[in-house]
């Protein structure tokens, strides 16, 4: 005995019916397989990215690059005092960013360092807790050379001194998060990310403007070229159980990020020493 159909759809209700079910299994897919559903996903993602495993292959590039500059060593000659004075800077910086402790101590200080101000700065309720698996502060500094004195038009006139730039060094992060969707409910699901960032090269023109006698707080003023070169070398894992790893489009939307942000700071000054306290003084005394 056979039951007949009760239901017995038209052909343009089987067509609506049979997209919908592709649909919801296409969701499935995306949501099981590539997605993070769970509350912890932290916990759940089993992988993270390590950071230069390749670190003594870039090393000895990085070392065969700084024996073999790209540029005149005869016009680099005038510069040589000022880039012994920048290594020096940049040395001291990258060493009480390690509270001035060397090896595995110092590194878990700079790693917990960078880590708290990734989390200030990340946008909350689209990207979850950023953690920093390793860091790489490098050990080299940007090479200034072929100095240029340029004479600025202002008023009373001044002069710019310009500079090349080129920084090539060992510098790499890697860093694990996961990208929340809150549609069509909040949190909705998780899509775990590790990447691993690595400088390969960055070149600009930088000029350095003296402070003038007419400013009511004088400093140095000091501004990358807005067409600096920057290059980064960037791999990635993004998914839960599957993975896809390297994509492209991820690798460029984090150069065009860094690119963004170099870009609106490309100006920094540093004010002479005691102008500032006066400056403060003269303001706390101009209030009422």
């Amino acid at each position: 005995m056979t039951l007949p159909f009760l239901f017995q759809p038209t052909f343009t209700q089987g067509l609506i019916i049979g997209q919908l079910s592709i649909l919801v299994l296409l969701g499935m897919i995306l949501k099981y397989l590539f997605l993070e559903s769970s509350q912890d996903p932290l916990r759940t993602a089993s992988y993270h990215q390590q950071v230069d495993k390749d670190a003594f292959a870039r090393q000895r590039n990085f070392q065969a690059r700084k024996t073999a500059p790209d540029h005149d060593p005869d016009a680099s000659e005038t510069t040589e005092w000022f880039n012994t004075i920048l290594q020096q800077v940049v040395a001291v910086y990258r060493s009480k960013l390690r509270d001035d402790v060397e090896g595995i101590e110092g590194d878990e200080i700079a790693r917990k360092r960078i880590e708290a101000y990734a989390n200030s700065v990340r946008p909350v309720g689209f990207v979850d807790h950023i953690t920093i698996h390793s860091v790489n502060l490098g050990s080299s500094a940007p090479s200034l050379y072929n100095a240029r004195i340029h004479r600025v038009q202002d008023n009373p006139p001044t002069q710019e001194i310009e500079f090349d730039a080129s920084y090539t060094d060992t510098i790499s992060l890697s860093l694990s998060t996961t990208y929340l969707f809150n549609y069509p409910t909040a949190s909705f699901a998780r899509l775990p990310i590790s990447l691993t960032i690595s400088l390969s090269q960055f070149k600009s023109s930088i000029c350095v403007r003296p402070p003038s006698t007419t400013d009511s707080a004088p400093a140095f003023t000091l501004m990358i070229s807005p067409n600096f070169i920057l290059d980064l070398t960037t791999t990635s894992l993004m998914g839960s159980r599957a993975k896809l790893a390297n994509v492209p489009k991820l690798h460029e939307l984090i150069q065009h990020q860094v690119r963004r942000v170099l870009a609106a700071r490309a100006s920094w000054k540093f004010s002479l020493p005691g102008f500032s306290k006066v400056t403060d003084e003269e303001k706390m005394a101009e209030t009422p």
